[in-house]
């Protein structure tokens, strides 16, 4: 049974060490739009509000996050994965931007294709294909 009247991921909240950094990252790189950015003096931070198709990234900074502890199994978030039509297309564009991508990989039990890159702070990112992978394509 699922939790009553879920119907989605409203927003993911990500931590940033380099706030201007990640900002340029996940605008430029992966394309979101600005909904909003808030200064809070009391805490010195910045929350900035970024729109994508289907849900939302909070992006925030605080003085001296903590690092965290250990990748990939530390305890709490493993990684953000979103959907992409087209794979190769995807690993095209950010191999293009000097971002580096790991090798594709087939999932075993859904035949998908998929790999993974980081954001500026090392946060594990999967790229995921919606189609099944073509037994005509190799893999990268």
């Amino acid at each position: 049974m699922a939790l009553p009247g879920l119907t989605g991921v409203d927003h993911i909240a990500v931590i940033a060490s380099d706030y201007r950094r990640s900002k340029q990252f996940y605008i430029d790189v992966l394309g979101g739009q600005i909904i909003a950015e808030t200064y809070r003096e009391a805490r010195d931070s910045y929350k900035l509000d970024l729109a994508y198709p289907g849900f939302q990234i909070e992006l925030f900074n605080f003085p001296a996050p903590p690092p965290r502890p250990s990748r990939p199994e530390a305890q709490g978030l493993r990684h953000l994965a979103f959907q992409v039509a087209n794979l190769d297309e995807s690993i095209d564009y950010l191999e293009g931007l000097g971002v580096p991508v790991e090798p594709v990989r087939v999932d075993e039990l859904t035949g998908q294709r998929f790999t993974f890159f980081q954001d500026p702070d090392g946060l594990p990112l999967e790229l995921v294909e919606t189609k099944p992978a073509n037994k005509h394509e190799g893999d990268r």
